[in-house]
């Protein structure tokens, strides 16, 4: 229909996207959700924030009250001007998250998030174990079409197939096992990549106390209740 110049035009949903620094934040915020009152503790802890890129993970844990973040990226100016300019942040740019060291961030964060492209989850690790304080919580996002192997990517890049998850997201997890770091919960991210692509967060941190006793359940149920489901994994031979 025709509209009155005059007249005032609000557009849905504009307002809400743009109080964060990216569309990253929501899925943050929904891995948060869905852990509920296990998630890991926020308020007054150092965190470091893997893969930074414009700050929707940074931008997340200071308005749940960080008392600093580190955000590390292999870019360089990325991150959102009003975060680079908050004094709790500390700007990591043009650093490879492989090569981490424990002093390019610390002293030691207690709370890794990490939302990283073009690599494995797997390759990491072990930086951002060295990096952390002993006890602390990892929140990591895993992106199946960076750990499946491009021979296995469908036109456009995208893994549709919740078996290529699964075997992704046990991989991640096994490559913590061998850093000593337990999984205790697995969620799908409620918001998928870009391209259509799901992704999964897992969380993880040495000693804790309720590990997930059956992996592949855990990661079959954030499977079926996210958007790739329903799956039903194949039983064993």
């Amino acid at each position: 229909r025709q509209v009155d110049p005059a007249q005032a035009i609000e557009v849905s949903g504009a307002g809400e996207e743009e109080q964060w620094a990216s569309r990253g934040a929501h899925k943050l915020l929904g891995a948060l959700e869905v852990l509920g009152e296990r998630a890991p503790r926020i308020e007054g802890v150092r965190a470091l924030d893997a893969g930074a890129s414009t700050g929707g993970f940074t931008d997340v844990l200071l308005r749940r009250g960080a008392g600093s973040v580190v955000a590390v990226d292999v870019g360089y100016g990325q991150l959102a001007w009003r975060l680079q300019q908050d004094p709790r942040v500390e700007v990591r740019d043009r650093t490879n998250v492989r090569t981490l060291e424990p002093e390019d961030v610390a002293p030691a964060p207690g709370l890794v998030v990490g939302d990283l492209s073009f690599i494995s989850l797997t390759l990491v690790l072990p930086a951002l174990r060295r990096a952390a304080a002993p006890g602390a919580d990892f929140l990591l996002m895993v992106k199946p079409q960076f750990e499946v192997g491009r021979e296995r990517l469908r036109s456009g890049g995208v893994v549709r197939d919740p078996r290529l998850h699964h075997e992704s997201v046990r991989a991640v997890i096994e490559a913590a096992g061998a850093q000593g770091l337990d999984c205790w919960a697995v969620a799908a991210s409620p918001l998928p990549g870009p391209a259509g692509n799901v992704e999964y967060f897992v969380a993880l941190r040495a000693g804790h106390p309720h590990p997930v006793d059956n992996v592949d359940a855990a990661i079959a149920a954030a499977i079926h209740n996210g958007p790739a489901g329903p799956y039903q994994p194949e039983e064993p031979q």
